[in-house]
């Protein structure tokens, strides 16, 4: 798969703190790219050194195969976390404006526009001031100004913030759609359950140092522990606790059942296979619920985290 987007070993300090330390991720293009790490760990200033914000003291930053150039903003869309409209001027003047920064014309810019406030139901707020505006209705504003010119790369920081569920859905749907029409979106969140349904590529940095990258399905079936969640109904139920806790390595289960049924995880050895294990236990019991323990998102941040503390 061809990158859009390649950091090689980018290094940045701010006096005797260093922000990022040899940090190079590679960015496929037509990817959601999910950048992720604690606080302080420098995930801002790389964003701010792809969009040109700042410089790093060394590595190099290449889009698209040509090393990144001023030029190159006119192929960038950034929707920082700290949002940035001037709550004094009304909203099309706004919206005008920005984009012809990015390099529309006036006319261009006013289809598109009405494009983008058409879809969203907001045409009436065009001559509304952004402080007239909620938080969340300035996001929508912030959203369509940085995807208007329709950039080969879009940075999304924190982009659900500010967004009830139903519009934090909206955006999403959005989000998606522009990658199914060619965009390559950078997605910097805290919030897990967000990547886990946007992301197919991660990056995690921790301590100004990238101590994770890659697929985000390749990233679980290392982290996988070849662990089963199983449910059994049989007679008894503590006589077929003891027997598998004896035979495998166990721990309860949680999960919603309708009926009373043994609940657990069960750990195999490399050398026993799953379907080894539905044998065996299909011989036990009957086998009401069978599934692999697939690592989420969150499970895997957190144990990467504390591995590297």
């Amino acid at each position: 798969m061809t990158n859009l987007l390649e950091v090689q070993q980018a290094s940045k300090r701010f006096g005797d703190f260093i922000a990022l330390n040899d940090v190079s991720i590679k960015v496929p293009k037509g990817s959601i790219f999910g950048l992720l790490g604690p606080n302080g760990a420098g995930k801002t200033t790389l964003i701010r050194i792809i969009n040109q914000i700042t410089l790093p003291d060394t590595g190099s930053v290449f889009l698209d195969g040509e090393p990144l150039q001023p030029h190159h903003i006119k192929d960038i869309g950034y929707l920082p976390e700290e949002r940035g409209l001037y709550k004094s001027m009304k909203v099309g003047e706004q919206a005008l404006y920005l984009a012809q920064l990015k390099g529309l014309s006036k006319k261009d810019a006013k289809e598109r526009l009405k494009y983008w406030f058409d879809k969203f139901d907001i045409s009436h707020w065009w001559d509304k001031k952004i402080q007239e505006l909620s938080k969340g209705m300035a996001q929508k504003v912030q959203f369509i100004v940085t995807v208007l010119h329709r950039p080969k790369l879009l940075i999304f920081d924190e982009p659900f913030s500010g967004f009830d569920p139903i519009n934090a859905n909206v955006i999403k749907d959005e989000i998606l759609q522009l990658r199914d029409e060619g965009a390559t979106v950078i997605f910097s969140t805290h919030r897990m359950e967000s990547v886990e349904e946007l992301c197919d590529h991660i990056a995690l940095i921790n301590k100004s140092n990238k101590i994770l990258e890659g697929k985000v399905t390749d990233i679980k079936k290392e982290y996988k522990s070849n662990t089963f969640e199983v449910g059994l109904l049989s007679e008894n139920i503590l006589e077929l606790q003891k027997t598998l806790s004896d035979k495998f390595v166990t721990e309860p289960a949680d999960f919603k059942t309708i009926e009373d049924q043994l609940k657990l995880k069960i750990s195999l050895d490399t050398n026993t296979t799953s379907n080894d294990l539905l044998k065996y236990l299909s011989e036990k019991g009957q086998v009401v619920r069978f599934n692999e323990v697939i690592p989420s998102v969150n499970e895997i941040f957190i144990k990467t985290i504390t591995e590297n503390e």
